[in-house]
């Protein structure tokens, strides 16, 4: 009998079989597609490995901005996606050289719960003391006319099809405005598409600060990117796409059409209903000690529908595996930092406004333009980015940072610090930041 039984090799499952097997337990890690999960293999690995080449396709094109000439530069994009499945290969395999390392034992194939303590692999069981669930996502297909048979024809992908479509497509249509449409909008404008982003709410990027999502969105309508906002898709045909807005209809004309309205947990056919398994609007229903509902059980990843980042995903697996070790850890979902890398990149943590007022908060917001870090100016020809920060008006304490610009991503850990240390303004303003950083551009919020 295995001391734990992992259901899905993804961000959750691996971290999770590696941490267990350092600490002495005998994992079973089961996984019916390829370890790494959607992350590695289908998501955001190989979208970085992309962006990162469509990033430095713009730097070359408008580099006399910066005193350097580079002419007719194109792109190659088979040669984009050669390198990426390089770097897939590469990063699968230094996980499968991590679970050999920690004698995680792992098998290819579908595990289905049977039992308390039994997860069947077509004819075989294997029997697990605990059980962990990281079965992941998949993306939500909606009943749309047309979708399901462009779906089997080619004509509608998703993100999976997408990164390894082996030709640009003229017109690309991105159904869905939230970060993974984005991030391909982004990719396919740069790589020569004529990309129309069509999207339901009134502005892109989902839950984003509203002001930092408005200067994303004048950012890719200045490079050509379409979008059609408070726009409703009713149809798919081979060529376009048809949507209504305001009691009108019209059509988009497409080549190839992106469905991106997001994911859901996948919890069907695991064999939760045979233990009793708890889910609440198609997730898992886990507590802040990542147990489900049955002894014994745990989920953690995009299955329990909380936090569908990879990032969550590490931190569930962590605070699962020491609570099965009789650790005392549990998980906190207010300073979990997102990012959407487009160029420029978008990175929040914490409180917006907006979340913040419906929680009854007393804010204050600061908001500076990143022009006012130096190393931005240097890096950034006419560059329109922000720093906002969210401030408990009693307490002093930073509830939230959002930032547009170059670098986002790699600063925003720093501010979920801040927030997940409860740290006040006059503690920020005491810390040295490193000059010239774009960082600096939070000190330099905070002295506004």
């Amino acid at each position: 009998m295995y001391d734990l039984i992992i259901l899905g090799a993804g961000p959750a499952g691996y971290l999770a079989a590696e941490r267990a097997a350092q600490a002495g337990l005998d994992v079973l890690i089961i996984e019916k597609r390829f370890i790494g999960g959607v992350c590695l293999n289908e998501g955001c690995i190989p979208s970085k490995a992309l962006l990162h080449s469509a990033k430095v396709l713009d730097y070359a094109k408008h580099s006399a901005q910066y005193g350097v000439t580079v002419q007719n530069a194109s792109i190659d994009h088979s040669a984009v996606i050669e390198r990426k499945n390089k770097i897939v290969k590469m990063l699968t395999a230094g996980i499968k050289g991590k679970m050999r390392t920690n004698k995680v034992t792992v098998i290819d194939g579908e595990g289905v719960i049977t039992g308390k303590n039994t997860v069947a692999v077509g004819d075989a069981k294997y029997q697990g003391r605990r059980i962990l669930i990281c079965t992941g996502s998949q993306p939500i297909i909606p009943p749309i006319k047309g979708v399901a048979e462009g779906l089997k024809n080619g004509t509608v992908v998703t993100n999976r099809e997408l990164l390894d479509i082996k030709e640009i497509p003229d017109k690309l249509v991105v159904i869905g405005g939230g970060v993974i449409g984005l991030e391909m909008a982004s990719y396919f404008n740069s790589a020569g598409s004529n990309v129309t982003v069509i999207e339901m709410l009134p502005h892109i990027a989902g839950q984003t600060d509203k002001e930092v999502s408005a200067i994303l969105l004048k950012n890719y309508a200045d490079k050509g990117i379409e979008f059609k906002l408070g726009c409703k898709v009713v149809e798919v045909t081979d060529n376009a796409v048809i949507y209504e807005s305001e009691g009108k209809s019209d059509m988009a004309h497409a080549d190839k059409v992106l469905l991106s309205i997001g994911r859901k947990p996948v919890v069907d056919g695991i064999g939760l209903e045979a233990i009793g398994v708890y889910c609440e609007n198609g997730a898992i229903v886990t507590d802040k000690t990542m147990r489900t509902n049955i002894a014994n059980v745990y989920a953690a990843g995009d299955v329990n529908g909380k936090s569908m980042l990879a990032h969550t995903a590490y931190r569930e697996a962590e605070v699962a595996v020491n609570n099965m070790l009789g650790k005392k850890d549990i998980m906190r979902y207010n300073a979990v930092a997102s990012v959407i890398y487009t160029s420029p990149e978008v990175a929040s943590v914490g409180e917006t406004e907006e979340t913040a007022a419906g929680k009854g908060l007393e804010v204050e917001v600061i908001t500076q333009p990143m022009m006012f870090s130096g190393r931005y100016v240097a890096e950034n020809v006419r560059g329109d980015g922000i720093c906002k920060i969210v401030i408990d008006k009693k307490l002093k304490n930073i509830l939230g940072v959002h930032m547009i610009g170059n670098y986002a991503s790699e600063i925003i850990y720093g501010a979920a610090l801040m927030i997940e240390m409860q740290m006040r303004v006059e503690d920020v303003k005491e810390l040295i930041f490193p000059h010239p950083t774009v960082c600096e551009i939070i000190r330099e919020t905070l002295f506004k």
